[in-house]
């Protein structure tokens, strides 16, 4: 695939990363000549230097050929400019990435596309997304809902109390036969080595496991990891940026009881404003008297969403030292993400990973209308929609030639998410859920066409 990324910041320079690595053909424009001269030294791409909204720039980069412009810049207003501009000197498809949710919640009313811009994406609300998700399945440290929840994805790492621990895939399913969930990808504890769990793989103590069930499948899934479902209710927020903005919005809408400390004296009078249902304190939420002070203990939850990941890591192991149960952290350095665990948080999340997460589903081949990459594994959950040509279309599933480093982990058909198993016969219209190695990423796309 021919690609332009408009914008070498954190988002664009982890995208065309990413995108490298696939041998994607990949040009990268940005006026930032030092951020470009990294790209340039440390990936096999091409770079251009000058204004991405410059018809001329535009030109140079072939925007005629390409079959998709990806617009991060950190300018809204630049990233729509610049995808219609493209889209009318004949790239093919167009993705922009806004901060303002109401475009995205009003896209087919506004009726984006007319004027060139095939997908909005927003970090900042797939972050909000994201943590009110984590607090609704509290036990657990990832999740991904598919279809409103019809399959849902889950991660936990078993401890002792889990009643598969030291059993085979197939003999937890001989044991628990009424169970709805399938095991997708297992990293041993210390290790950094993904998995795709087969029927004779055992689980241990300490692995970490993502695993999807159908509607009520995670309800097991707590008995059997031997996680208790706490209710969440008071939330701490860190950060009156436009996530801890956003996340409070949505909790508060969803009747959380929600604290949010900004330090800026300014901006906590907007928030107070904008958020009449949040308690807002101005204040240094680094400040431990003040987290104290504020009730910390009697906090469900802690969520740091400050611009600074140190500050966010820090306050969050504070809260944990408190007593609060649940605790997320922002972080922008990716390579924090092997830490969280062995460090006592719960979850990081990260803006870079989300919105590529949501712009890699486009670059896929196959008609995929969801994607997920899983925290600290090297692994991708897809979602397929089963065309009648497709290699997998009226077959069992024991029947296709399925890499064994790739699993079918769910199916939904008509609505109802079902976990499928050998003799499980996919139809044309099927959205197939497929958790996979990056080495198999080909040949699944092949099955799926």
């Amino acid at each position: 695939m021919k690609i332009i990324i408009a914008g070498a910041g954190e988002v664009g320079f982890h995208l065309a990363k990413l995108l490298s690595f696939e041998s994607q053909d990949i040009t990268l424009i940005d006026t930032d000549k030092e951020c470009l001269n990294y790209a340039d030294t440390h990936l096999d791409i091409r770079v251009i230097k000058g204004d991405s909204t410059s018809i001329a720039i535009l030109k140079e980069a072939r925007v005629e050929n390409v079959d998709m412009v990806i617009s991060v810049t950190s300018s809204e207003t630049t990233n729509i400019t610049i995808c219609v501009l493209a889209k009318q000197l004949g790239a093919k498809r167009t993705i922009a990435r806004i901060s303002n949710a109401e475009f995205i919640e009003n896209k087919e009313e506004v009726g984006f596309t007319k004027f060139g811009i095939d997908e909005l994406i927003s970090p900042e609300a797939l972050a909000a997304s994201e943590i009110e998700l984590l607090l609704n399945q509290s036990a657990f440290h990832g999740s991904y809902e598919f279809e409103d929840g019809a399959l849902t994805m889950v991660g936990t790492t078993l401890s002792k109390e889990a009643l598969f621990v030291g059993k085979s895939v197939r003999e937890a399913a001989d044991v628990f036969p009424e169970l709805h969930f399938m095991p997708i990808a297992i990293q041993r504890s210390g290790t950094q080595y993904t998995l795709i769990p087969r029927g004779d793989t055992t689980f241990k103590e300490g692995d970490q496991v993502y695993f999807v069930t159908s509607q009520g499948g995670v309800e097991e899934l707590y008995k059997l990891t031997g996680k208790v479902k706490e209710q969440i209710k008071n939330v701490m927020i860190l950060g009156g940026s436009k996530i801890g903005f956003k996340t409070s919005c949505d909790l508060c809408d969803h009747k959380f009881r929600v604290k949010l400390i900004e330090k800026d004296k300014d901006k906590s009078f907007d928030l107070a404003d904008d958020l009449p249902n949040a308690l807002i304190i101005n204040g240094d939420g680094r400040n431990v008297e003040l987290l104290q002070e504020e009730g910390i203990d009697r906090m469900d939850a802690f969520i740091a969403v400050t611009g600074n990941s140190e500050t966010n890591i820090m306050s969050c192991l504070v809260a944990k030292s408190k007593g609060v149960r649940k605790t997320i952290a922002l972080v922008e350095n990716m390579d924090y993400f092997q830490l969280s665990h062995s460090i006592g948080i719960d979850t990081l999340i990260n803006k870079k990973l989300l919105a590529a997460n949501n712009i890699f589903r486009f670059i896929r081949k196959g008609e995929v209308v969801a994607m997920t990459k899983l925290n600290n594994m090297n692994a991708e959950l897809l979602e397929f929609i089963v065309k009648p040509t497709s290699e997998v279309s009226e077959n069992l599933i024991k029947d296709l030639d399925f890499p064994r480093s790739a699993i079918i982990a769910g199916v939904i058909r008509d609505g109802i998410g079902m976990i499928p198993l050998g003799d499980f016969y996919i139809q044309a219209g099927d959205r197939v859920v497929v958790c996979c190695l990056p080495k198999s990423i080909k040949k699944i796309e092949k099955l799926f066409l």
